[in-house]
């Protein structure tokens, strides 16, 4: 009994948690009624000062920042700086989306087949904190807990692998 054990239970039950990671994917999915294209999104995700929904499409991977606070103007000449978990490593992101001064800072990614570099690095590697900065140079930290550096993570993770599912 106990080596039927080892050789088919054993290595299936180092499978399990991967079954169970990919039950985690709770996705919003939309089906605009006039052109047909399906659209997919994490919803909002609560962030120590902040929030961030991520939406794909067919073309593109979209991460929408909300930071909390007044006043906090975005061009298309801001930046972010992503940090990551236990390393020095760090991500440079220019503003990809409107001029706003309500807090919206966006990341824009073209939905490929193959998984950009930046796209793959934030869907493997944990991210602790993101430096934002405004029109005026001054600069908003957006700090992640290690819950929410998990859930992020993931999140990045599952939309990724469904984006790649809505390319024509």
């Amino acid at each position: 009994m106990n080596q039927y054990f080892i050789r088919f239970f054993f290595p299936f039950s180092l499978l399990f948690p991967l079954f169970l990671g990919a039950q985690d994917c709770k996705l919003i999915r939309e089906t605009d009624p006039y052109t047909k294209e399906t659209k997919i999104s994490t919803g909002f995700i609560a962030l120590k000062g902040g929030s961030v929904t991520i939406d794909a499409d067919s073309k593109e991977v979209d991460f929408l920042f909300t930071i909390d606070g007044t006043d906090k103007c975005f061009d298309d000449n801001c930046m972010a700086v992503i940090f990551f978990e236990g390393t020095k490593q760090k991500m440079n992101g220019r503003n990809g989306g409107t001029m706003n001064c309500e807090g919206l800072f966006q990341f824009v990614f073209r939905n490929t087949t193959s998984t950009t570099t930046l796209l793959q690095r934030l869907s493997t590697q944990l991210v602790n904190h993101i430096v934002f900065t405004g029109n005026d140079k001054k600069e908003t930290t957006v700090s992640l807990t290690p819950a929410e550096e998990q859930t992020f993570m993931a999140m990045i993770t599952c939309i990724v692998n469904e984006a790649k599912t809505l390319i024509k």
